[in-house]
């Protein structure tokens, strides 16, 4: 996935265009799987791609606390949480501020870290892919007493980002019109 930033250093940050990356439609799984992943990473910034840190806080869909930089926030711990605390068990702090609680990702949103949060996010992903390199779909883990896949856990996050992704278009319709970006 290429990022190229849009801002010299005398303008507002924004977020940076993305490339989404291809994949194979009939590779195996162990290809598969993570190329998927990175596709919907990848969706997920295309949708925040040239938009400002105020905008990537505002909230448009009324009542919803949802923001694009609310759900960068919320991956950015979905993935710690299921990669590298679950499956690579690092011993790696929660992410301090977010809280437990899905809504508190969305809380206390500032531009002023927004591109802390989303360069956060991308440090987050290389570590999460860094903690899962090597091993198998179907080694299991355990978490809260129940046993879970690798396979498992791409199938979720696949998911979980395909979820939150269609989130991201309603915001960022709401705030510029951009649709399927």
């Amino acid at each position: 996935m290429s990022h190229t930033a849009t801002a010299d250093s005398t303008s507002p940050w924004t977020a940076p265009e993305v490339e989404r990356p291809g994949g194979s439609l009939v590779a195996v799984e162990t290809r598969m799987l993570p190329e998927m992943l990175a596709w919907h990473r990848a969706t997920l910034l295309s949708k925040c791609a040239g938009l400002t840190a105020e905008q990537l806080a505002e909230r448009t869909i009324g009542p919803s606390n949802l923001s694009l930089l609310g759900l960068l926030r919320h991956l950015r711990k979905v993935e710690r949480i299921w990669l590298r605390q679950r499956v690579a068990d690092e011993d790696v702090p929660a992410l301090h501020g977010f809280g437990t609680g899905a809504d508190l990702d969305f809380d206390d949103i500032d531009p002023a870290t927004a591109r802390a949060d989303y360069e956060a996010l991308l440090t987050e992903w290389a570590a999460a892919d860094e903690a899962v390199a090597g091993r198998g779909l179907d080694e299991v883990f355990e978490a809260s007493g129940e046993p879970f896949s690798l396979r498992f856990v791409y199938l979720h996050l696949i998911g979980e980002y395909a979820r939150h992704n269609g989130h991201a278009d309603l915001v960022r319709e709401s705030l510029d019109e951009v649709t399927g970006a």
